[in-house]
């Protein structure tokens, strides 16, 4: 739904050069941190493609009808492939079927018959599985007539090489804080951008997501209870694993959202470690804290392989069932127990 394409400058000026230079590859993979545009960058590539529009920036007026439709998920000449809804379980399924690229079968057979350009969005190619994957090789392989195919991948690496030796790449990149502050500006958010904009990397649906949850208040939460070191104050602790054991609902997963603030906090104390403090602070005295628990490299090779060792293994854990406030609890537990966490000096008074 978004109309404008904010901060990818590089990335739209090399598909519109490609496409005038009459260099426009069959399939495109569309890849950078999660939340910088990628979904965006697809379908202003489609709603331009499929107007004719002439600007350099791939921008379209809402009220063509093309670019109506689209914004509708009518047009005929676009198909989008995502996770498909399952019935059974009232939620999307997990991973994007072989049924659902077989569509793109079909559709591109209507070129034929009807001429024309067709363009197929996958978002995001991470979620194919292995069989889904090979059936989109196979379409890559023997690229259809006037054909586009838009890969969204925030994981590329995760693709098969053969489909990724198939397509040009487009990469994206984290937003600068004051592009992120244009883009939330223009979403509607227009507090404590600074802080969102540091804690989400860059990444405008990431700052969406933190604002919609209350992130920052639960940031700091987790910046004052590591404020307690070297002795953490356990009954901080537990409030903090409580939380994280609420209901998944439409607002997000509590506990997701927790583990990935508590990633976000010990990769921002590894590189205080190496740099110094970072600025902005996403939370009331984290400067402070951060310089005070990760005083050298020493103490940052510790939280940082902490902070890969121990998300893990909380999410494999949430993967099959094992109580959440239990998993934080292990978490904080084992953090609590760093050297650089029992060496470090209390806050003054």
């Amino acid at each position: 739904m978004t109309q404008r394409l904010i901060g990818q400058d590089h990335a739209v000026a090399q598909f519109v050069d490609a496409t005038r230079e009459g260099r426009l590859h069959h399939a495109w993979l569309l890849t950078g941190p999660r939340g910088v545009g990628k979904a965006t960058l697809a379908w202003s590539i489609a709603r331009w493609l499929l107007t004719g529009a002439a600007s350099d920036d791939l921008s379209v007026p809402a009220d063509d009808p093309v670019a109506r439709r689209i914004a509708a998920l009518s047009e005929s000449a676009v198909q989008l492939i995502r996770r498909p809804w399952d019935d059974k379980s009232g939620r999307l399924r997990a991973e994007i079927t072989v049924d659902e690229v077989r569509r793109l079968l079909s559709f591109f057979r209507m070129t034929a018959a009807d001429g024309g350009r067709r363009i197929a969005i996958v978002d995001a190619a991470d979620d194919m599985n292995p069989q889904a994957a090979n059936a989109l090789l196979k379409l890559l392989e023997e690229p259809p007539t006037d054909g586009l195919i838009l890969l969204v991948a925030h994981q590329p690496a995760r693709l098969l090489p053969t489909i990724r030796s198939r397509c040009r790449t487009l990469r994206l990149t984290s937003l600068s804080p004051e592009r992120m502050a244009e883009a939330l500006a223009g979403l509607g958010v227009v507090d404590q951008v600074e802080a969102l904009a540091a804690l989400s990397e860059g990444s405008v649906g990431e700052a969406l997501r933190l604002s919609g949850q209350d992130g920052l208040t639960r940031y700091q939460q987790i910046v004052d209870l590591f404020g307690t070191l070297p002795r953490m104050d356990r009954m901080a602790a537990a409030r903090l694993s409580d939380a994280a054991a609420g209901r998944p609902g439409a607002g997000g997963d509590p506990f997701d959202l927790t583990v990935t603030l508590l990633d976000r906090f010990l990769t921002r104390t590894a590189r205080a470690g190496l740099m110094g403090a970072p600025l902005p602070q996403a939370a009331k005295n984290e400067g402070a804290l951060m310089s005070r628990i990760a005083p050298d490299d020493r103490a940052a090779r510790d939280w940082a392989g902490a902070q890969a060792r121990l998300s893990a293994r909380a999410r494999s854990g949430r993967a099959v069932n094992l109580d959440p406030a239990a998993l934080v609890m292990d978490m904080l537990t084992e953090l609590a127990h760093l050297p650089p966490a029992r060496s470090a000096l209390p806050a003054p008074n």
